[in-house]
């Protein structure tokens, strides 16, 4: 379905990202994979993924909190292959803290991450994508972009900022064939997400089983995590012809954490 398109996915060295960015390779994109950290694996796996589509696969390293190397990836993936036409906010970061105790740096690292970076990548994507008339901006935003939860500021602020962001980007772009559409999920199983079991566990001498259901408890009905591979096949839908109208959506795959 994707053959012929580019993908760039942030934050796609593992996760989220990854479960994205093999997923769009499968539909026979060519991916730019961004973060830090091995790069190989993920590398084979999405290569492998879009192994029948001969997808190519590229990577750049830049830091998201840094507008300037931000601009230095869009130019490479330019470079490479002509435009990005699908453009996925992935990356993000996390702190836990009373806002009496948050470190102001803390704030302003989450901000310039979780949320001006998708400004700045946006804006380098989106006049190739209005030239030919066709574009996916897909912004993983999170369920605490619908609610919110203590401890989490910057977090949540920053989220909220994306699914804003993400209407004001659908209807600016509204009566073109680029679409901007946000996804909001709750507990995916993560290394981020499982630094909090982690901290549950061993605050409550749990195991670390018995942590991961004590996380899903307070929060996700459903006691399950969504998973990178079923926001990897929303993603794919978004990118196809049935989602051709659907614009300016935050749509959560959350278990039913915000219908509570």
């Amino acid at each position: 379905m994707l053959k012929g398109k580019t993908a760039l996915v942030t934050g796609s060295t593992s996760g989220i990202g990854l479960g994205i960015a093999t997923a769009l390779a499968r539909q026979g994109a060519n991916i730019v994979l961004n973060g830090f950290g091995d790069v190989d694996g993920p590398r084979a796996q999405v290569l492998q993924a879009g192994q029948a589509a001969g997808i190519k696969v590229d990577y750049h390293g830049a830091d998201m909190g840094r507008p300037e190397q931000i601009e230095e990836m869009m130019r490479q993936a330019a470079s490479e292959f002509g435009q990005v036409d699908i453009l996925v906010n992935n990356a993000g970061i996390q702190h836990v803290s009373a806002i009496q105790d948050f470190a102001p740096e803390r704030w302003d690292a989450i901000l310039a991450v979780n949320l001006s970076s998708a400004f700045h990548t946006t804006r380098l994507a989106l006049p190739a994508m209005l030239a030919s008339d066709w574009g996916r901006i897909i912004n993983i935003a999170s369920v605490h972009g619908l609610v919110a939860s203590a401890q989490k500021s910057a977090y949540v602020a920053a989220k909220h900022g994306i699914v804003g962001l993400t209407k004001v980007v659908a209807l600016e772009t509204a009566t073109s064939g680029v679409t901007c559409n946000a996804i909001c999920p709750g507990w995916v199983l993560t290394p981020l997400v499982q630094r909090q079991v982690d901290a549950k566990a061993a605050e409550h001498g749990l195991s670390n089983e018995d942590a991961k259901k004590r996380l899903l408890g307070e929060k996700e009905p459903s006691m399950q995590f969504t998973t990178p591979e079923q926001l990897g096949e929303l993603a794919v839908f978004f990118c196809s012809p049935a989602a051709d109208n659907v614009r300016g959506a935050a749509w959560n795959m959350d278990g039913g954490w915000a219908a509570q």
